[in-house]
């Protein structure tokens, strides 16, 4: 194994090399942890981190859906078709998603701070640059920078508050981060609506701005520098990665327009299964693969990460329909639509910190797979009371129920991801699964529009409707998959009756994380070579 020369900050001490710790597959992580992620220079406390990637969190959030009730003004003012208007949201997910693990690595490699700061400052440019956009062509180019800036920034949120929080605190502190992320993912119809009747579309972008620019200093002088482990960068698996789901959804939007078994569909989607095959391919063999697909030998982490994609691919779907639901069939007015949508939209910032507690207690699993399961039923209660004149109070059910199944979800899902590696793997394990958390989103528009069009359309009402009962069946029995995958996430066993916090490992479940990683040289010494510095 080569040795890593200690990286010196430029504020304070040399960081120490990770430890070699292990944790139990969910709930808090033990002490060792503290000395693997340990900061360089201790600055702000834990309520500082808390807040500065709080704030950054919900901007990237946001934008993931904030667009879908401003298209029709966009389409007003910019022109396009319905295929350009889905490119304004999935340009954003999509280099969101697939630049994602990258951006981790390259925090744990050149700082987490200093990258943090970079990707706050590329996403507040391009929001202006999105704002002042004077053609669709060119909102689509800024909302893919968008998308880069975030890739960098989000993956950073957790791996920096995992290290300015006490262990014995991060559940909660993860039930406030999901809860702020939970409500900015489900609130961006609201807020981009409100913002579009209100002033005009363009302060859907402009909004990032003055927080961006509040964000940045506080960043720079309240968070501490940290690093992982210095791999390698991982320039192949990251075109192959961009290259297979950049395919696969342009074959997806493109299909319903020109034909499923057009050329150029067929060749986005057959090489962009090609090139995702070979990203797989890519990550079991190489020395330092951007996403190793040794970590899915984990239950934990294969488990909370499978679920994840499915849960944003039904959830982002449905709402990216039905916002236009109940404007283009029930009437509402943009703002008007984003306040029916506040049972659904609103329940996260109520119910979310309480999950992160419960998930302490009892552990994650029983809560994400309680969630999904609800999310599901939501959905499916939504697909059968959906009509031409549904009233609000038949749809009423479905969105309360849908609410507190996506907050149920959030917050634990994040302790999981969290507890089911090494420490040092931390900033990749972030990163994969909010990628894939936001290849679940850009895959369910993509694939929940194509059943839209296939079944309905926009021509009439009940046109509308024909096509949006059956994309939400879809979407609930992708999200109530979801749930299944989550059941198969190890149970939690309380440090307290297990172990000790000498030996946080003690007594893991067969075939848990921690299991894996105790006889573990298999799953974690590639982890541990890093290159010379």
């Amino acid at each position: 194994m080569s040795q890593r020369t200690p990286r010196t900050a430029k504020n304070g001490p040399a960081a120490p090399d990770p430890a070699p710790a292990t944790e139990s597959p969910e709930g808090s992580a033990p002490a060792a942890e503290e000395s693997a992620t340990a900061p360089a220079g201790r600055r702000g406390g834990a309520g500082w981190a808390l807040v500065i990637t709080g704030v950054a969190g919900f901007m990237a959030a946001l934008d993931n859906l904030v667009v879908t009730t401003a298209l029709p003004s966009i389409r007003e003012d910019l022109g396009g078709g319905m295929d350009d208007l889905e490119w304004t949201v999935s340009a954003y997910t999509l280099t969101f998603a697939v630049l994602l693990m990258f951006g981790a690595a390259l925090g744990d490699r050149f700082g987490r701070r200093r990258l943090f700061l970079v990707g706050l400052s590329v996403f507040t440019g391009a929001s202006a640059a999105a704002a002042m956009a004077p053609g669709i062509d060119s909102l689509i180019a800024a909302r893919a920078v968008q998308g880069v800036g975030a890739a960098i920034m989000m993956p950073l949120t957790l791996t920096l508050l995992t290290a300015a929080v006490p262990a014995a605190k991060r559940g909660m502190a993860y039930g406030i981060w999901g809860a702020v992320n939970g409500l900015a993912v489900a609130s961006g119809p609201l807020i981009g609506g409100s913002l579009t009747e209100h002033v005009s579309w363009h302060w859907i972008f402009w909004l990032n701005v003055p927080l961006g620019l509040a964000v940045l200093p506080l960043a720079r002088l309240r968070l501490s520098e940290s690093f992982g482990t210095g791999a390698r960068l991982d320039f192949p698996g990251t075109l192959l990665a961009s290259g297979g789901l950049f395919g696969i959804v342009y074959g997806l939007v493109r299909g319903p327009a020109d034909g499923w078994t057009s050329p150029v569909v067929l060749t986005g989607l057959l090489a962009g299964a090609a090139l995702l095959t070979g990203f797989v391919v890519h990550g079991t063999r190489a020395k330092n693969p951007m996403l190793p697909m040794r970590l899915f030998r984990s239950r934990a982490f294969a488990g909370i990460n499978a679920a994840s994609l499915l849960m944003f691919l039904g959830m982002f779907g449905s709402i990216f329909l039905l916002s236009q639901y109940m404007q283009g069939v029930l009437g509402y007015s943009p703002t008007e639509a984003g306040l029916r949508m506040l049972p659904w939209t609103g329940m996260p910032m109520l119910v979310a910190p309480v999950a992160g507690y419960l998930s302490d207690r009892v552990g994650g699993r029983p809560v994400v797979a309680t969630g999904l399961f609800l999310q599901a039923i939501g959905l499916a209660y939504y697909a059968i009371v959906v009509a031409a004149d549904a009233s609000y109070a038949s749809q009423l059910p479905a969105l309360i129920i849908s609410g507190v199944g996506m907050s149920l979800y959030f917050a634990p899902a994040s302790s999981l991801v969290m507890s089911s590696v090494r420490p040092q793997e931390q900033g990749i394990a972030s990163g994969a699964n909010n990628a894939l958390r936001e290849v679940g989103g850009a895959l369910g528009i993509a694939v929940m529009s194509s059943i839209f069009s296939a079944q309905g359309g926009y021509a009439t009402a009940h046109s509308f409707i024909d096509g949006l009962r059956p994309a939400l069946v879809v979407g609930a029995s992708v999200v109530a998959l979801a749930g299944v995958a989550a059941l198969f996430i190890p149970a939690a066993r309380p440090a307290a009756r297990t172990g000790t916090a000498e030996d946080p490992a003690h007594d893991l479940p067969a075939g848990s994380a921690g299991a894996d990683r105790l006889d573990g040289d298999p799953l974690t010494a590639p982890a541990l070579e890093t290159a010379s510095r």
